[in-house]
């Protein structure tokens, strides 16, 4: 089962992408993620992620079926 992958706000306008599936087989990590959906870009300072609807770090572990959203870093006043 594919890993579903979220971008949101500025991130999605930035890559000209809002969602898409990977294969789960060699993501391990949300980093793993990024860069797969990313081609290899490096993540934004302050990236926010999200693995399943929960705050997460992109150490955290992925799995078939999961699902990876990343948003920018929240500013404001």
């Amino acid at each position: 089962m594919p890993v579903s992958v979220k971008f949101f706000a500025g991130l999605r306008e930035s890559l000209s992408l809002s969602d898409l599936s990977l294969p789960a087989d060699e993501l391990h990590t949300v980093a793993d993620v990024w860069h797969k959906a990313t081609d290899g870009r490096e993540p934004p300072e302050n990236l926010l992620c999200a693995v399943n609807h929960q705050h997460s770090a992109l150490d955290s572990t992925v799995s078939d079926g999961d699902e990876v959203g990343f948003f920018p870093p929240v500013t404001g006043g």
